[in-house]
């Protein structure tokens, strides 16, 4: 038996448990991900 797990819906799932255990971390996850999502956009075909 294979099980493919996509790395999207898994890093939302760990992010949304975490912001309902710790909100305040919503402003470090929210900004780590545009940082990623802006570097990935800038350097992404270079990476």
């Amino acid at each position: 038996m294979n099980v493919h797990v996509a790395i999207g819906p898994l890093v939302a799932l760990v992010a949304g448990i975490l912001i309902l255990a710790v909100p305040r971390l919503l402003n470090y996850i929210v900004a780590l991900y545009l940082i990623i999502i802006g570097l990935l956009g800038l350097f992404g075909d270079k990476l």
